[in-house]
């Protein structure tokens, strides 16, 4: 069984795969200074409520956006698993070429997310991540790699605006009921909202410009289900895409 750690700025996302089938998957709190072995017990806590072992992992691959918490898991691999884990960064192949100036300057969870949506579209594609920023990755009709954009996400975002704005107040992100606010929470939700929306469909209008009208787009991240219903010009929102790209990372590179 193969276990997939995908550590964000603000949550780690891991599941299990027997095969190409996601058997399980789990969401917790990123903390940057947690120590191999908290992670290892939270690890084995999660586990155990499914009725899996540490035995019953032999691989694993982990892509992180914090250094440090990269090391970590490994630590976890090596002591508690007992073999090495892939993390993805330079050496790993990908299969994916990279028209990056310098190729480590990536993100892990963005080059991995783009390996796979290109495996599920197989054409010009572009993924939108919804997490600590908004992220756009575009692939080739090829599949290579070929840069992208960095937005504001969109709960930084909002947290900065109620922290610099005394009477505004912290609302639950929800569909609006109309374009014009009624209350203040109303006014903030379709700000918000439709705001974030105008944005991204905005910066996919571009893209598709250079890219041409055969560009497929998915979505994935904690707010894509939040913003992408008032979007125009995202074909699919995919939860998973990122344990995904891990599997297929770690196809590649173990059939190396």
């Amino acid at each position: 069984m193969l276990l997939a750690v995908d550590v964000g700025n603000t949550q780690t996302h891991f599941g299990t795969f027997r095969g190409t089938e996601l058997v399980e998957h789990w969401r917790f709190a990123t903390v940057r200074d947690s120590t191999g072995d908290e992670l290892g017990a939270a690890l084995h806590s999660l586990l155990e409520l499914r009725g899996v072992g540490f035995e019953d992992l032999d691989a694993a691959i982990v892509s992180s956006t914090v250094p440090a918490l990269g090391e970590a898991w490994r630590f976890v691999g090596e002591n508690y698993l007992g073999h090495e884990p892939i993390v993805v960064g330079p050496g790993v192949k990908t299969g994916m070429s990279l028209r990056y100036d310098n190729p480590r300057e990536i993100g892990a969870d963005r080059l991995v997310n783009a390996v796979a949506a290109f495996e599920h579209f197989k054409t010009t594609c572009v993924v939108v991540d919804f997490g600590t920023a908004i992220t756009f990755d575009p692939v080739s009709a090829e599949g290579d790699y070929l840069g992208g954009l960095i937005a504001p996400g969109v709960e930084i975002s909002v947290e900065a605006l109620t922290e610099k704005a005394a009477k505004l107040p912290k609302v639950d992100l929800a569909e609006p009921r109309e374009v014009i606010g009624k209350s203040t929470v109303e006014a903030l939700r379709a700000g918000v909202i439709f705001g974030f929306a105008g944005l991204v469909d905005g910066i996919l209008e571009r893209l598709e410009a250079e890219l041409g009208p055969d560009m497929q787009v998915i979505a994935t991240g904690g707010q894509a289900h939040v913003i992408v219903p008032s979007c125009r010009r995202v074909n699919e929102i995919d939860d998973l895409l990122t344990l995904t790209g891990l599997r297929l990372i770690h196809e590649r590179n173990a059939a190396a």
